[in-house]
């Protein structure tokens, strides 16, 4: 009883005050005794990183549960809860390691972080964000690590740099390309229907790249990867070799009306960074610009050839031969009706503005251009193939408009069987004596069905035969696959270019539309033979993916290159005059084995540097027709400056091409010698392409200069 009055009585007492110092020793206590009971230890085992999968999200639904959290700081647990389990839903889906609670617990300061061990090879970086000291209240840490965490996502927002280690993006991952979407973590890819492009539904993205190892940690707790290099694809051509006329007098090339390469240069400086030497087609970039060469006066002989030899501004030991051919122009009310299919990739990787969506604004460009008459039909691929838009006259113009307006990308890459189902509808809608074909628009490979070059080369082969040419667009970057294009094309009694800008749509598909599908003749084919008592060597400039044999010049079997209504073609050579001390290869110690007929022969051409041959078939007809034109002294000028302005434009862009393809010939011939020459021969430059010429030589000279 006495011991519960004593009770009652202390009960009724004013406790002391606990002094802060008592409070800090408490504390510590405490914590030691945690420490020494294990409970700060490693993950259990059979979890050797550490953490599970669904550490954060317990952690972070455990706090917001805490009364005291919820009460005082509600608009916090509000921001935190949906922010958080979306990222770690979404880090999770993704397969990138999410962050240890013991870390956060335990609010690593830097000294304990620099302790933590480096990855090692093989094993993926764990990063755990670092969250900044003096957040004393639950709802200031949960803040911190949601922050942290939006931190970690965020450079998969930017668009990185693709020639670099760059923080991770998914899609980057996959297609080596930039992506500038808000869902850059685990970009879904879309699934094609039965006609891929119209209005697909999502999927699941192809597996994620793996983490490239790091020796240490990355700063700033964000997770990196080592991008895989450039998918994209060229031919890999060597530069045409000098060659020594008194054992190799005759040059065969087939005609080349691309202009897929000079947009490629374009694009790359543009960009900043100088351009593959491999992607530079000499025969491409000078071919790209309109010129004013004299065209024939009548369809009857559909070409007229116009040839210049003046002095090489790179080599005063050396001369220019420029040869210039002009097609008739067909007059825009005789053009013959058009059978168009589009075959328009809407694979996953085209969803980028410079792809899909410049695509088809190029496309309705040309819609506009075309007739009432004409017919226009869609098939997609992406993964399988399928008719979007059957054959339909342009008369409906608001249908193939609105059928262009649907197309959505989604699915992987088959375009093999995209182009059967193609060429199948060309052939069903077919116009005889009119322009059938087939309008390839991708953005790289064909990665589904048959897909390697010669499997296409060969289907395009059989496919010509029906009487449908081959147009092949190309969009973007990253993924791009020229050397599949220039096969397709060459192959297909087509052309290839490369549509970088709404722009150069413009001035493919409607400026000039009558070079691009109404062809005036096929299989055209060069073949020039040099004077061995006047000139000593040759090179040819460019044509190196388009070289023939000299028996081929003859062989109407042969395929080569198409030229369209108007389109002009220009092919140039520097040659060497005999005696010049430019010359490279020396005399032959026993002579040449057919000098004694190359002797007989000189007697009635002696006046003669070279003699220019050309081949070509009528549209519809199986037998070549041949026309000649003679080069002599008449045909030279004695400086420069002397040459047609045109003429000069031309050298101008072959020298660039040449410098852009690192030809040795060019080491000592400036940028800047290069500009002055094309903007003294610039004249009239009605759409600018001459001025945006002279912008890229500007800034190839920049960027050879870093």
């Amino acid at each position: 009883m006495t011991v519960d009055k004593e009770l009652e009585k202390l009960s009724r007492l004013t406790p002391p005050a606990a002094m802060p110092e008592a409070r800090a020793r408490a504390l510590a206590a405490a914590m030691q005794a945690f420490d020494t009971a294990g409970n700060n230890t490693l993950a259990p085992q059979g979890n050797a990183k550490g953490w599970r999968q669904s550490s954060i999200i317990n952690w972070i639904w455990s706090s917001a549960m805490n009364k005291k959290f919820l009460a005082g700081s509600a608009l916090a647990t509000l921001l935190v809860i949906p922010a958080a389990g979306y990222l770690a839903i979404e880090l999770t889906r993704n397969g990138l390691p999410i962050v240890d609670q013991t870390e956060i617990a335990g609010n690593l300061s830097k000294s304990e972080a620099s302790k933590q061990p480096a990855a090692t090879a093989g094993q993926p970086v764990t990063v755990a964000p670092q969250i900044p000291a003096g957040n004393d209240s639950l709802a200031e840490q949960s803040v911190a690590v949601a922050q942290a965490l939006q931190d970690k996502e965020a450079p998969a927002l930017a668009k990185p740099d693709a020639s670099q280690t760059s923080e991770f993006d998914a899609d980057a991952a996959l297609t080596n390309k930039p992506e500038g979407s808000a869902a850059a973590l685990g970009a879904a890819k879309r699934a094609a229907p039965a006609a891929p492009g119209i209005a697909p539904q999502r999927q699941l993205a192809e597996p994620m790249a793996a983490i490239a190892p790091s020796p240490a940690p990355p700063a700033e707790g964000r997770v990196q990867i080592q991008l895989d290099p450039n998918r994209e694809r060229f031919a890999n051509a060597a530069a045409n070799p000098i060659k020594s006329v008194a054992t190799d007098p005759v040059s065969t090339f087939s005609a080349d009306v691309d202009s897929a390469s000079y947009s490629f240069v374009r694009r790359s400086l543009t960009g900043g960074a100088m351009p593959d030497p491999q992607s530079v087609r000499v025969e491409e970039m000078i071919n790209y610009f309109p010129y004013d060469w004299p065209g024939p006066d009548n369809a009857d002989q559909p070409f007229k050839a116009t040839v210049t030899v003046m002095p090489t501004p790179w080599n005063h030991d050396t001369e220019l031969m420029h040869v210039a051919i002009k097609g008739y122009d067909i007059a825009p009310a005789t053009t013959p009706h058009a059978n168009l299919v589009f075959l328009i990739d809407v694979s996953g990787s085209m969803d980028e503005p410079d792809k899909l969506p410049l695509l088809k604004s190029a496309f309705r460009l040309l819609v506009n251009r075309l007739k009432a008459d004409d017919t226009v039909s869609i098939v997609t691929y992406a993964g399988n193939a399928g008719t979007v838009l059957s054959p339909t006259r342009v008369a409906e113009k608001s249908k193939i408009l609105s059928a262009i307006d649907r197309l959505e990308p989604g699915g992987s890459t088959g375009g093999a069987e995209g182009i059967e189902a193609a060429y199948d509808l060309a052939k069903q809608g077919f116009v005889k004596d009119g322009v059938n074909r087939v309008m390839l628009a991708t953005d790289g490979d064909f990665n589904v069905g048959p897909s390697s070059d010669e499997d296409l080369k060969r289907i395009i082969e059989e496919r010509r035969k029906d009487g449908i040419f081959l147009t092949v667009l190309g969009f973007g970057r990253g993924n791009l696959n020229d050397s599949l294009m220039q096969t397709l094309a060459q192959n297909g009694n087509g052309s290839a270019a490369y549509i970088d800008t709404l722009a150069e749509a413009q001035k493919t598909l409607v400026e000039e539309a009558g070079s691009t599908l109404f062809p005036i003749a096929s299989d055209v084919k060069f073949q020039v033979e040099f004077n061995p008592e006047r000139i000593a060597e040759y090179r040819l400039i460019g044509y190196e993916t388009r070289a023939l044999k000299r028996e081929d010049f003859n062989n109407d079997r042969v395929d080569a290159g198409d030229i369209g209504s108007g389109h002009s073609v220009t092919a140039i050579y520097e040659i060497t005059p005999k005696g010049s001390p430019a010359v490279m290869n020396d005399d032959l110690r026993y002579g040449a084995a057919d000098k004694a007929p190359a002797q007989a022969a000189d007697t009635a051409h002696q006046g003669e540097l070279a003699f220019v041959k050309m081949r070509y078939k009528r549209p519809g007809e199986d037998k070549s027709a041949l026309i000649t034109t003679p080069v002599n002294d008449s045909n030279a000028v004695a400086t420069i400056d002397a040459a047609p302005q045109d003429v000069r434009f031309s050298v101008a862009v072959a020298a660039f091409g040449q410098k852009l393809s690192r030809i040795s010939a060019l080491d000592s011939y400036s940028y800047q010698a290069i500009a002055d020459l094309a903007a003294a021969s610039r004249g009239t430059d009605t759409f600018g392409y001459r001025s945006d010429f002279l912008s890229l030589v500007r800034l190839a000279d920049g960027l050879s200069q870093r």
